[in-house]
């Protein structure tokens, strides 16, 4: 079976190039050198029809790049996104659009994803109008649809972003993105900028939407508790790469990735009495300069010489993969 989603070998570089003040150094005699950042680094990975994947990982590990290239708002610098087994960047013309727009992207803050200075009716309606989905005498009821859908008053359509709650401008973001009909959504950190409550109101939405509309997701969080509860599987990343991928339960149980585990091991558990928490040692290194060989050798306990030299690469089944030297066979 096809899966939805295929990413192969996807990687994103941002070149910051030169400055004058750097030109006049460069010519003087310095050594002045254009600065990459490899902000995702050679990811591979499958999203099935209807699954819900999360995609976790430390601030700064290429999480939400990766979302964006997802969602074509940014072109990767090397390797191929497939979405239902054709190359999105190779869409072109209407048939091409429309392929686009199966792939829609949810933000973290609505507040500055939201046009102040228009109305939701027009927030909301205005892609489906231009892209030649409904009628523009046909935009208010679609909207009012819409709206009820993410459990608001279609009332409300005549309002603007800023007389609305932050939980309120997120159902009107997840109305927007419904509005062209999607299949798939990209929820980057969706629910962190709300309060607990609101949270469990938003997954709950996300919940309904999927069995209703049969969606699918890539949910992109730095909240474990929220991808346990949500996602089917999980694809955790560190410094742009992926270090390990398996089943939420299979994953939260047994983690293999010293990176994982390390991860889970701060989750709070209701059940473990009074606990001390520590932070993972040293600091995530610079995606300008990373370390040779597997990247989160720098600050782990189980690191050999064979961690340093080689980059591990994904081993294990369809169901569970780890990128560690440990499950792969020989010396550290």
């Amino acid at each position: 079976m096809t899966p939805l989603l295929q990413l192969n070998g996807v990687s994103r570089r941002f070149v910051k190039k030169p400055d004058v003040i750097e030109k006049v150094a460069s010519w003087l005699g310095a050594d002045v050198r254009t600065q990459t950042v490899r902000a995702v680094d050679g990811v591979s990975f499958s999203v099935a029809r209807g699954e819900v994947v999360g995609l976790v990982g430390e601030s700064g590990c290429g999480k939400s790049t990766l979302g964006r290239m997802i969602a074509g708002l940014i072109p990767p610098s090397e390797g191929e996104i497939q979405y239902d087994g054709q190359i999105l960047s190779e869409g072109h013309g209407l048939k091409g659009r429309r392929q686009r727009l199966k792939v829609q992207m949810i933000f973290q803050d609505p507040m500055s994803s939201l046009n102040p200075r228009m109305k939701v009716e027009d927030i909301v309606g205005e892609s489906a109008v231009y892209h030649g989905l409904i009628k523009r005498n046909n935009k208010r009821d679609y909207v009012a649809t819409l709206l009820k859908k993410v459990a608001m008053d279609p009332a409300y359509a005549s309002r603007y972003p800023h007389q609305f709650s932050g939980g309120q401008r997120q159902r009107i973001c997840i109305a927007r993105a419904l509005a062209v009909q999607p299949d798939f959504l990209v929820c980057d950190e969706s629910v962190a900028a709300l309060d607990v409550s609101i949270q469990a109101q938003i997954i709950n939405l996300f919940q309904e939407l999927r069995e209703e509309l049969q969606l699918t997701y890539l949910f992109i969080s730095h909240d474990l508790g929220v991808i346990e509860h949500l996602a089917d599987r999980v694809i955790v990343m560190y410094l742009g790469r992926v270090v390990e991928s398996a089943p939420t339960d299979t994953l939260f149980n047994a983690p293999k990735h010293p990176y994982t585990q390390a991860l889970l091991d701060q989750v709070p558990k209701l059940k473990a009495g009074r606990q001390q928490f520590r932070t993972i040692r040293g600091e995530i290194a610079s995606a300008l300069n990373p370390p040779s060989g597997c990247h989160f050798h720098t600050r782990c306990n189980m690191a050999g010489p064979r961690c340093k030299r080689e980059t591990p690469g994904l081993v294990g089944t369809a169901e569970h993969a780890v990128a560690c030297h440990l499950y792969q066979g020989g010396t550290q």
